[in-house]
């Protein structure tokens, strides 16, 4: 019987990371995009070549739109596996944050991640295990002056990963964040070279991460291997915050 896991977000660094380490472990895969239509299609057909005994199904919707979750819902039928990994990050300072940026960083990274997880809960209990994993941010343990709404999204997500876990414990479905530090993505491209250097001088193991330690991560906490875990956050971040 073939296992279905959707990856949120499937056309960035960490989100096809993850679905290409998941499509190697056997599972096939809903990769949802936005705006990523190419690079998601481009997955599909890749997979669909290298693994014939698998499916692969696109799937597209908008997470800053209030209905966003809604039409994510409407394209999934059988379900096992959610991994979260969409969303952008936003700076800025806290005064020059606009309402409509502010709705729309809550939209992406709280409001339909809740609701799609509400909407497809019944797909997900009809297994004996089945598994959420949000791919949250060291910036929602600890913040980031310039990233004040983004933090604070990031921290919106690891309570909602707390509480969660605890309400759908007893339908098998284990909850839990992956909270990675500085990851060599897109995200951090408007860093300079020396803006790197210091950064990288203040993570013990002076390196960024890349995306595949997340997807390493991500496919280990959806294995089988660690299904007594859950309503964690597992830190990955060199040992910048411990």
């Amino acid at each position: 019987m073939k296992k279905f896991a959707l990856v949120c977000g499937a056309s960035g660094a960490i989100g096809q990371a993850t679905s290409e380490q998941l499509a190697r472990d056997g599972w096939s895969l809903y990769l949802h995009y936005n705006s990523g239509k190419e690079a998601v299609h481009k997955l599909v057909n890749q997979f669909t070549e290298q693994y014939p005994e698998q499916e692969f199904l696109s799937v597209q919707a908008d997470f800053s739109e209030a209905d966003g979750a809604e039409k994510l819902e409407s394209q999934i039928f059988s379900l096992q596996a959610i991994i979260f990994a969409n969303g952008h990050a936003y700076y800025g300072l806290l005064e020059d944050t606009s309402a409509i940026e502010m709705n729309k960083l809550w939209c992406v990274h709280v409001q339909n991640p809740m609701r799609a997880t509400a909407l497809l809960a019944r797909k997900l209990r009809s297994n004996p295990i089945s598994y959420v994993l949000v791919i949250g941010s060291i910036w929602g343990e600890v913040g980031a002056a310039g990233e004040v709404v983004y933090s604070a999204v990031k921290g919106a997500q690891h309570s909602f990963v707390k509480a969660y876990a605890q309400e759908a414990a007893y339908n098998g479905i284990r909850v839990n964040a992956i909270a990675p530090g500085i990851i060599d993505t897109s995200m951090n491209s408007k860093l300079n070279e020396e803006e790197r250097e210091e950064l990288a001088s203040q993570i013990p193991l002076q390196v960024f991460g890349e995306a595949r330690d997340i997807a390493n991560m991500a496919a280990f906490y959806v294995s089988g291997q660690a299904d007594y875990v859950t309503g964690q956050i597992i830190r990955v971040n060199g040992g910048w915050y411990i």
